[in-house]
């Protein structure tokens, strides 16, 4: 079990390092992860969510169109958490590349 977690930390903290460089691809792999439970990490819409818009935001129509999907399974609140995180991720990615 110490093994999996080592994995899936492994994954979303490699694919944070690439999605903190623009790495489109990044953003919408840390979406599935969120989205799917995949790697062991527990499913979390809103997390999901941000990494959707993100990668959107980047030119992604996969990340538009899952977005949208899960977008149906959440509450308006939960949306707007969501995207909060997003614009927060957007202006500390901005900070550091200052």
């Amino acid at each position: 079990m110490a093994s999996s977690f080592k994995n899936a930390q492994f994954l979303i903290d490699s694919r944070l390092a690439d999605a903190a460089r623009g790495n489109v691809d990044a953003l919408y792999d840390l979406g599935m992860v969120y989205s799917s439970g995949a790697a062991g990490i527990d499913i979390d819409l809103i997390e999901a969510h941000k990494w959707f818009n993100l990668a959107a935001v980047a030119g992604s129509e996969a990340a538009q169109m899952c977005r949208a999907e899960i977008a149906e399974d959440m509450t308006a609140r939960e949306i707007s958490t969501a995207q909060k995180a997003a614009r927060t991720w957007i202006a500390s990615t901005q900070a550091r590349a200052a």
